[in-house]
């Protein structure tokens, strides 16, 4: 088979085990980019996400996580449930969050799809990953031509929006590339006017003043700095609200993973609730949830504002 052959039935393949998207993009360094996200991190602007101060030579160069590396596949996973939250007396968690982590669904998607790649092209190597990596993901999906990277720097498809998860197979063979997304934002500006924390600028984010990052990556232990809380908008797990008011989003569809639909009892949450779960029935309610992470110390923290 040729190499153009080759990818299209690779593509094929990722679509039937249920990937939105797949493209593919050289294992070329990506250097540009790896300069942005080291000046990005130089500034503080992680906060106290400290792994993202590791492993850059990994981010510019995927070849220094798999010696040989040619292509990488680059996969997008629709999330969207379209369940219309009404009314603002209760607390709110992130869309991605309102079922089962994905962390639970993505890899043994991946697994399978360089099974199937490998009995292909036996002599691949490969290497999977989603979020779980030294990765730039969103520039690796840009290049790809999966989607582009919008002001409210996350990745948007022409598709689905921007409600997608997204993962990557490094691979040792070469195949067809894919043009690069073009960035269709154009003048719209609904995101960074939207955000209530002012943590967005034009393609770029301050970690330390997005509610996604206050209510998720800052530890239980640390409290959410005074000038920020009063401006959290009932968010309690992650925030959705630049997502929410872009236009792409319009051409959202419901997810086909019925594991990504909300569970009800996580919707409507209040404050009582909270303050009177236990450690018990938090590890009920949000088994393989990516609440989870925040812990249940977290949750109390970020329903107290």
């Amino acid at each position: 088979m040729t190499r153009k052959e080759v990818t299209h039935l690779i593509k094929q393949k990722a679509i039937e085990i249920g990937f939105s998207k797949a493209g593919v993009t050289t294992a070329e360094p990506f250097d540009e980019a790896a300069d942005r996200f080291e000046a990005w991190v130089a500034r503080g602007a992680h906060g106290v996400m400290q792994w993202m101060e590791r492993d850059h030579e990994k981010r510019r160069d995927v070849r220094n996580i798999l010696p040989g590396a040619k292509s990488i596949l680059s996969l997008a996973l629709n999330y969207y449930q379209d369940y219309q939250d009404e009314g603002d007396d209760h607390l709110k968690i992130s869309r991605y969050a309102w079922g089962t982590d994905y962390h639970e669904i993505i890899p043994p998607m991946l697994r399978e799809l360089l099974a199937e790649i490998q009995k292909l092209v036996p002599e691949a190597e490969g290497r999977y990953y989603t979020d779980t990596g030294p990765l730039l993901e969103k520039t690796i999906a840009e290049r790809a031509g999966v989607g582009w990277q919008g002001k409210h720097t996350n990745l948007i498809t022409r598709e689905l929006g921007s409600w997608v998860f997204l993962a990557e197979i490094i691979l040792t063979i070469e195949l067809e590339p894919d043009p690069p997304a073009e960035d269709l934002c154009g003048t719209c500006t609904r995101c960074l006017d939207a955000c209530p924390t002012d943590a967005l600028t034009p393609y770029e984010i301050d970690a330390t003043r997005c509610i996604s990052y206050l209510t998720i990556e800052l530890k239980p232990e640390h409290k959410i700095p005074e000038s920020l809380a009063p401006k959290m908008d009932g968010w309690i797990y992650g925030c959705d609200i630049c997502q929410d008011v872009c236009p792409w989003n319009r051409f959202s569809e419901p997810s086909g993973i019925a594991e990504f639909a909300p569970r009800e009892e996580n919707l409507h949450l209040t404050h009582e609730e909270i303050e009177r779960m236990d450690q018990e029935e938090f590890s009920r309610r949000f088994r393989k949830s990516p609440v989870k992470r925040t812990k249940l110390a977290g949750l109390k923290r970020n329903s107290d504002l």
